[in-house]
């Protein structure tokens, strides 16, 4: 596998536009509900017992909108989301009742079996769920793509390191069902960081995982592929398999730090410093699987009886560790 260069990618922070100067005039919003483009949804409304309120074309990029009240029970969210917040649901339950009126549509997309799917609106559909609702207000896209794209959609409720890399780790898997053979820089917006997928499958493996000591090195040495996901998910499997076996080792190390006495929330941040070679490379970088390997025998290694409190001070700025 050819080395890596220290040139980083930056997301590209689009320039702010002149007012006015995008997308389309209100009036060439109006779009009739009898358009062939939301036909295909208008019958499924109609057949799943909902009903039309309206229709029009998104402001921004004039795709097709409906607008529709369905019964409940006929919208799920996607089966690729992260864990229900049994907390924020309840909070959103109250406050839809407190004020008796349900104002905030949730998003959904035809599902693949009947129905329709949400992948922006669980916590407000379980709210009404919670309240009784028979019914439930809704912006429906006709383009089913758009459920994959639930990392830039979802925020109503801010996602942690754990629920991101779930998250693309369901919907990577779910991308491989519909077909694999697509190359996996095809779904880079959807996935968002190709660590994410790696840390996901640790997740899936392990729930009380510390992702956050280990990010930083996967996402400076992962990038997307072009091969094809069949391919990708093998290697991308394969690399969780290592993290989580370096994993033993650093958790190993940092119990017999605590067993001398010293206690720090940051203690796995600080192992996995000490043992990590990115800090003294210049140029070109290794690829992740010799990284890895490299990491893991330095754990083997790692000497706690030369680590002094001191030495800990200066992790008091960084992440802790998540367990």
């Amino acid at each position: 596998m050819p080395a890596k260069t220290t040139t980083t990618k930056r997301k590209r922070v689009p320039r702010k536009a002149k007012p006015g100067s995008s997308g389309l005039d209100a009036i060439e919003c109006k779009l009739d509900v009898s358009d062939s483009s939301i036909r295909e949804v208008v019958t499924r409304v109609e057949k799943e017992g909902g009903s039309i309120v309206g229709s029009c074309r998104d402001p921004l990029g004039g795709k097709p909108l409906v607008i529709a009240i369905l019964p409940i029970g006929r919208i799920e969210p996607t089966p690729f989301q992260r864990d229900l917040s049994e907390a924020h649901h309840k909070k959103l339950a109250g406050v839809i009742q407190k004020t008796g009126t349900f104002l905030d549509p949730v998003i959904t997309v035809p599902g693949p079996d009947g129905g329709f799917w949400t992948p922006n609106g669980r916590h407000r559909l379980e709210a009404m769920r919670r309240l009784g609702a028979k019914a439930i207000t809704t912006l429906i896209a006709p383009d089913r793509q758009l459920a994959w794209q639930i990392l830039a959609l979802n925020t109503e409720k801010a996602h942690n390191l754990k629920e991101r890399s779930l998250e693309v780790a369901r919907i990577y898997r779910g991308l491989i069902d519909e077909d694999a053979s697509r190359p996996e820089t095809d779904f880079a917006f959807f996935l968002e960081e190709a660590a994410l997928v790696t840390l996901g499958f640790c997740y899936e493996k392990k729930p009380v995982f510390a992702g956050g000591a280990y990010h930083p090195i996967l996402r400076r040495l992962e990038e997307f592929s072009d091969e094809p996901l069949r391919k990708t998910v093998r290697e991308h499997e394969k690399r969780a398999e290592m993290v989580l076996d370096l994993e033993e080792r650093v958790a190993d190390v940092v119990k017999r730090l605590k067993e001398r006495g010293l206690t720090s929330p940051y203690l796995r941040t600080f192992v996995v410093a000490r043992i990590n070679p990115l800090r003294w490379i210049k140029g070109d970088l290794p690829p992740l699987e010799q990284v890895l390997k490299t990491m893991r025998e330095r754990a083997g290694k790692f000497n706690v009886e030369k680590i002094k409190p001191q030495d800990l001070a200066s992790m008091a700025g960084g992440p802790p560790d998540e367990e």
